[in-house]
């Protein structure tokens, strides 16, 4: 079998350096970017805490989620459901103008939910970064940034859409570049392991509207879900959005080759989906199809939020999602699952 490093370059860096030179070369020095290590289905929109101590910045935001969840094909009712999450952030600047920070992210959850397999679980990222003119290096728990930069945006409420990213993905250390030159933003990560995920975004408004268009490639690996297999993985993907007003509509693209000593595998998706606010109301729809080998992978996403003051909301979702996939005995994908998650939720 070919090995992984051999694959790199023939495969996937030709599809981003052309767009990553033409966005550095169309545009001036890079401003600074906001890092998020954030990689979960729960994310604060509201304004963080913020202190100054000396010649530091600390910086806080966080949320609270309580709910109760019932999935109809096990007939499984869960309550009182728990969910806490905050991100942290310690930055100062040096007197020649590099910008050094500390972020840890830190997620408890009494229950692990449709993106895990256990109960009762903490996890955490943390990363040093240092930034200036040329954008932001930054080392530790990294292995999200790329996607965080151009994936979909999340669903409203608690819709959440399953199968919305390439199956295979990074080791949880490495180090990484977040840069914005003008209208685009370069990102790129490479793992302990030496695979990467590269991916840059384009966002600029035109007359009354917002568009933003992103593309990534992605060298990682899959384990097969009944650990039969080690796939070594290659995936694009692109992404295209347009914002008007309070709504948004985006849709995305992927394909993906999963290689290993054994069987082998192709993955093709595409995923949409649309969000709107209206006064104190902002709902989703978000609805996904892809195949592997022929058998299919389907999911769709609903989601309402109700804001009952700052901070404070009412929050529903209904998920449905379902593949089985297998393949020379490896059972690759196995979900299906239809959700209901009603919770209270407050963000800070």
């Amino acid at each position: 079998m070919t090995s992984r490093k051999a694959r790199i370059c023939p495969i996937l860096v030709p599809v981003l350096v052309p767009v990553l030179a033409a966005g550095i070369a169309a545009a001036g020095s890079a401003a600074a970017q906001d890092i998020s290590l954030n990689y979960e289905s729960l994310s604060s929109l509201e304004e963080p805490l913020a202190v100054e101590i000396g010649d530091t910045t600390f910086v806080l935001t966080g949320l609270f989620d309580a709910s109760a969840a019932r999935d109809a094909h096990n007939d499984d009712t869960g309550g009182g459901d728990l969910t806490a999450n905050f991100q942290f952030d310690a930055l100062t600047q040096l007197p020649n103008r590099w910008r050094l920070g500390l972020t840890w992210f830190g997620q408890y959850s009494t229950d692990a939910g449709p993106d895990a397999g256990s109960d009762d679980r903490y996890t955490d990222n943390m990363a040093l970064s240092a930034g200036g003119i040329w954008g932001t290096v930054l080392g530790g728990n990294v292995a999200g940034v790329v996607r965080e930069q151009t994936r979909r945006r999340r669903g409203a409420g608690n819709g959440i859409l399953a199968f919305d990213d390439a199956l295979g993905g990074l080791a949880d250390r490495g180090g990484g570049y977040v840069g914005r030159f003008g209208p685009w933003v370069a990102s790129a990560v490479v793992d302990e392991d030496g695979d990467f995920d590269l991916g840059t975004m384009f966002q600029r408004p035109a007359g009354n509207k917002d568009y933003r268009l992103t593309v990534r490639a992605t060298e990682g690996v899959y384990t097969a879900v009944d650990g039969s297999h080690r796939f070594d993985t290659s995936a694009v993907g692109a992404v295209g959005e347009v914002v008007y007003g309070s709504t948004s509509v985006d849709a995305g693209v992927g394909w993906e080759r999963l290689s290993s000593s054994g069987p082998d595998a192709d993955r093709w998706y595409v995923s949409t989906g649309a969000r709107t606010k209206v006064g104190v109301v902002s709902a989703s729809i978000e609805g996904h199809y892809g195949r592997i080998e022929g058998e299919e992978e389907v999911s769709v996403a609903l989601g309402l939020q109700y804001d009952v003051a700052r901070g404070l909301s009412v929050n529903l979702g209904l998920n449905r999602a379902s593949a089985q996939v297998a393949l020379d005995g490896a059972t690759l994908v196995d979900t299906r699952e239809s959700r209901i998650v009603l919770s209270l939720r407050y963000s800070f």
